[in-house]
Formats: structure tokens, C-alpha cells, sequence
């Protein structure tokens, strides 16, 4: 089977699986949401706290952003994972040994399927957030950095967790994964690379680089990229033996 007959066998059925799930529905619509509520709450935030407390949030408008390009690649794979451990339970790849789709082609299209929707969700998502200033160039590159994000959190889930009830548990503990991305923020940049280990961390300093003007801009966008292929491979082949 060549790609578009992947694409043409699977894409609906997971669209089926989406619309009839309210979570994933919500969730697939969240990455938008998300942004329009930085672009219209941010700004008014700001004013109230230089007004009550004297605090310039317009400062922190970059990892505001930030958790936006964060966002968009980690709730597409969130979706994408659901989806492949509601299937093992359905015992879909079972089937589909008996079809001329292959276990390859069939990873293929869960890898390839969300770096595309990442990409382009999250470029999208930073226009409409509007809260800082990236050229088109520029914000690809992000985009394409942070996509890989999302095969991931698919493959992770589907990897480790035997139902939806762990596979809630792993979402929530990865949130620490976030939350040390932006901690990362405030961190002197000689320090920031004791981050390295957490993947969320390239594409976040990619951005921060990006934005302030920074140098080596491709050197963080190529071993980000890298190091989050590696993961993936590491995590397939887990995926592989469940």
C-alpha cells in the first residue's frame, strides 16, 4: 500500500473514533482555544497587573508563546495515543495483519499523520496568539522542531500504558516535562543546557534563540530534531514488543 491508501484506509476511521469521543473532540479543537485565550486574556491581564501590582507580563510574552508551541504538538500526540491504545484494546492491529497494510507503513502514517498536523496547527496557533513578533521563516522552523513532539506523546502512551486509565496517568506525569521547559526561562543560558535531557526543551530555546536574536539558531533546531528522532526510535521499538 503507498501512502495515500494508508492515509485514505486510516485517516477515517480515526476521524470516526474522534467524533464520537467528547474528550478527544475537545481536545482537538483545544490548541485553537488555547490561543484565543492568550490573545484576547494576555493582553488584559497585563494591564490589570502593571496596574495593581506593577508587573510588566509583556515581558513574559515569549513564554506565553512558548506554551502554545508546546501545546499544540503534546495534545495532538495526547490525541493520537488515545487512539492507538483504544485500538490495541480493539485488537485493530491484530486485523490488520490480515490486510496488505504493514506494521511499517501502518507506524509510518502514526508518526507522519501528527508532525504534519503539528506543524501546521501550531503555526496557526502562534499567528492567531499574536503576542509577539516571529518572521514566517522563522516560526516554520519552530514549528517543524516542536512537531516532533507529537509523535512522542503517541508512541510513548502506546508504549507504556496498557489502558486509558494509564495512559492518564503518564499525561499527567509528563506535565512536569513542561513545567521544567519554563523553568528552563528563567535559568542563566549557560545553565540551560542541563535541560537538554527533556525534549521539550529544544524547541522552547529554538523560539527564545529566534526571538531575541540569539545565535546558533540551527545548530539548536538540527540537535533538537535529533535527539528527538532518537527518542522515537527508542520508544517504536518498545512500541514494537507490547
Amino acid at each position: 500500500m503507498n501512502a495515500l491508501d494508508v492515509l485514505w484506509t486510516l485517516g477515517p476511521i480515526d476521524a470516526k473514533n474522534v467524533r464520537r469521543d467528547g474528550m478527544l473532540r475537545w481536545l482537538a479543537v483545544y490548541p485553537i482555544a488555547l490561543a484565543l485565550v492568550v490573545r484576547w486574556g494576555a493582553p488584559a491581564l497585563a494591564v490589570q497587573l502593571q496596574r495593581r501590582g506593577g508587573i510588566d507580563l509583556v515581558r513574559y510574552y515569549p513564554l506565553l508563546v512558548t506554551f502554545v508551541v508546546l501545546a499544540v504538538p503534546i495534545i495532538t500526540g495526547i490525541v493520537i495515543g488515545f487512539l492507538l491504545v483504544d485500538q490495541r484494546d480493539d485488537h485493530t492491529l491484530s486485523a490488520l495483519r490480515v490486510t496488505p497494510l504493514t506494521l511499517q507503513s501502518y507506524l509510518a502514517y502514526r508518526v507522519v499523520v501528527p508532525v504534519i498536523l503539528s506543524v501546521f496547527m501550531t503555526f496557526v496557533a502562534v499567528r492567531v496568539a499574536g503576542l509577539i513578533e516571529v518572521d514566517v521563516a522563522a516560526l516554520a522552523l519552530v514549528s517543524v522542531c516542536a512537531a516532533l513532539l507529537a509523535p512522542l506523546y503517541a508512541v510513548f502512551l502506546a508504549a507504556f500504558a496498557k489502558n486509558k486509565v494509564q495512559a492518564f496517568a503518564l499525561v499527567k506525569g509528563s506535565g512536569a516535562l513542561i513545567w521544567a521547559t519554563i523553568f528552563a526561562y528563567f535559568v542563566a543560558s549557560r545553565w540551560q543546557l542541563t535541560f537538554a535531557v527533556v525534549p521539550h526543551y529544544w524547541s522552547a530555546k529554538l523560539l527564545w534563540v529566534l526571538y531575541y536574536g540569539e545565535p546558533h539558531a540551527w545548530l539548536y533546531a538540527s540537535v533538537g530534531a535529533a535527539y528527538q528522532i532518537a527518542l522515537l526510535a527508542l520508544l517504536i521499538q518498545r512500541y514494537k514488543r507490547v
